[in-house]
């Protein structure tokens, strides 16, 4: 029986391993970083997340969820401790909520976002600032909020089927806001 306050997710039992890391390295690194304790049932990819302490901020339960989530739909662990910060954020889009069990649909919309060797993937990333990950029937993006709000409109683009010009020329034109908005925001505090 695990306490009140313990969160239970499960992952796919292929990313166990990455999520224990060389010499159980990357779960020390989750434990000490975010005061939490990990019990990581290799048999059947449940991961139980509890507090170290009593007292300790349940928002931190969560952070630590979603860096599970993202080392167990694909992240490497470097890429999912960006989630450390608390300006970043994971979001996730389940092609199985669009799609429902059409394999087919999930496979084709996985195919036009990664693109031919990664390129549109690597474009998508590129120009929102983002990392992406595609994993199963899963879609999990790491960024800001602006840049996961430019990322997940792509992808939603990508999903209703648009050309992949015009969502080219959506992540060019949000490149160019978002630098604009950087630059505003880098003279506002430095003048």
């Amino acid at each position: 029986m695990k306490p009140e306050n313990t969160i239970h997710i499960k992952i796919p039992l292929q990313r166990v391993g990455a999520l224990i890391g060389p010499a159980g390295t990357t779960k020390k690194t989750i434990e000490s970083q975010l005061n939490v304790l990990l019990n990581i049932d290799g048999q059947s990819g449940s991961v139980w997340i509890s507090p170290q302490h009593q007292n300790s901020d349940p928002v931190t339960l969560f952070r630590t969820r979603d860096i599970v989530q993202a080392i167990g739909r694909g992240f490497s662990p470097n890429k999912a401790f960006r989630l450390f910060h608390e300006e970043i954020y994971l979001s996730v889009v389940d092609l199985r909520e669009i799609f429902g069990k059409s394999e087919s649909d999930i496979s084709r919309v996985k195919s036009r976002i990664i693109g031919k060797k990664g390129r549109t993937r690597r474009q998508i990333e590129e120009l929102s600032g983002s990392l992406l990950s595609i994993y199963g029937h899963t879609i999990m993006i790491i960024g800001n909020q602006s840049q996961v709000d430019v990322a997940r409109e792509a992808v939603q683009r990508f999903i209703r089927g648009d050309q992949h010009k015009s969502v080219y020329e959506y992540l060019q034109r949000k490149r160019r806001e978002l630098k604009f908005e950087e630059t505003k925001l880098w003279q506002d505090t430095h003048f």
